[in-house]
C-alpha cells in the first residue's frame, strides 16, 4: 500500500465522455513514485484519454485528479501550465517538427519555457541526445534519421525539461523488434538515471513485461486488472489471456466473461 508521499498520480472515480461515448467510467487510480506503470487495453478503451486526463489537456467529466496530492482538475489553464511542465511526453510516432533539425527539435521546450542561453541549452540539447544515445545528430534533419532515432530524438525532446514523470504513447509502434528494444532499454535507463515515474501505453505485450513493475489493463472504461508481470502471464481471466497472448480463439470465453459483467448488477 502506497502511502500519501509515494502516491505522485491519483485519480478518483475519473469519467469521460465524447458525446454518447463513455470512454472512462469511473476510474480509481494511484501511481506511486518512481515506479513504471504500464497499461494495456484493445483500442478505443481510453488509455491515450487517460495519459492526456493526467496531464490537464483533457479535464474529467466527473471525479478528480491529483498530481502529489495538489487536485489539477479543477485549475486555470494559467494555473496548469507549472504542472505539465512536470511532464515529459512522448507521442505515438515522434511528432517530431520535420523544419526542425534534431537539436531544434529538443531545443524547443527550452525556448519555449526557460531563459537559458542559447550555449546552456546546446549543452543541455547535446547532454539529452547522448542520454538516448545519439550524441552529434544535432545537424541532421528528421527525414535523415531512421524511425528509431526519430523516437529517440522526440524522447530526448520529452526529457529536456527534467520531467518528474514521462508519459510513453504507443513507444515501440512502428518500429521492428530490435528498434523495440531499444526503446525498452531507454525506458529502463530513464527511470533509473533521472528517478522520473513513468506510464506507458501500449499493445506490446514483449515491452509491457520488460519494462513494467506494475500492468494494468484497462476494458471498457474501468480497470480489469492490475498486478506485476508475473500475475498476468498467470492469469486465468480470458479478457486477459487474449490479449495477452494475442489469440483470437479466446475470445468467446472473453465475450461469456463480458455478458455476466453486463448482467451484473451495478454498485
Amino acid at each position: 500500500m502506497s502511502t500519501v508521499t509515494d502516491c505522485i498520480v491519483e485519480f478518483r472515480g475519473v469519467e469521460k465522455r465524447f458525446g454518447r461515448l463513455e470512454v472512462l467510467r469511473g476510474v480509481d487510480l494511484r501511481l506511486e513514485r518512481g515506479r513504471t506503470t504500464v497499461i494495456i487495453g484493445e483500442s478505443g478503451t481510453g488509455k491515450s484519454v487517460l495519459l492526456k486526463t493526467m496531464m490537464g489537456l483533457l479535464r474529467p467529466d466527473r471525479g478528480a485528479v491529483f498530481i502529489d496530492g495538489q487536485r489539477i482538475d479543477t485549475m486555470s489553464e494559467r494555473q496548469l501550465v507549472a504542472v505539465r511542465r512536470r511532464f515529459g511526453y512522448l507521442f505515438q510516432m515522434g511528432a517530431l517538427f520535420d523544419s526542425m533539425t534534431a537539436g531544434q527539435n529538443v531545443a524547443f521546450p527550452l525556448h519555449e519555457h526557460t531563459d537559458l542561453t542559447d550555449a546552456e541549452i546546446e549543452r543541455l540539447v547535446a547532454e539529452k541526445l547522448a542520454l538516448v544515445g545519439l550524441d552529434g545528430i544535432q545537424d541532421k534533419a528528421p527525414a535523415q534519421l531512421s524511425g528509431g532515432q526519430r523516437k529517440r530524438v522526440a524522447l530526448a525532446r520529452a526529457i529536456a525539461m527534467n520531467p518528474d514523470i514521462i508519459l510513453y504513447d504507443e513507444p515501440t509502434t512502428g518500429l521492428d523488434p530490435i528498434r523495440s528494444d531499444t526503446i525498452n532499454d531507454l525506458i529502463i535507463k530513464l527511470k533509473r538515471e533521472l528517478s522520473v515515474t513513468s506510464v506507458v501505453v501500449t499493445h506490446d505485450m514483449t515491452s509491457a513485461f520488460k519494462v513494467a513493475d506494475r500492468i494494468l489493463m484497462l476494458h471498457q472504461g474501468r480497470f480489469i486488472a492490475d498486478g506485476d508481470p508475473a500475475s498476468f502471464r498467470q492469469s486465468t481471466d480470458p479478457r486477459v489471456r487474449q490479449f495477452v497472448s494475442g489469440d483470437a480463439s479466446l475470445g468467446a470465453g472473453a465475450d461469456r466473461v463480458e455478458e455476466a459483467s453486463h448482467d451484473r448488477p451495478q454498485p
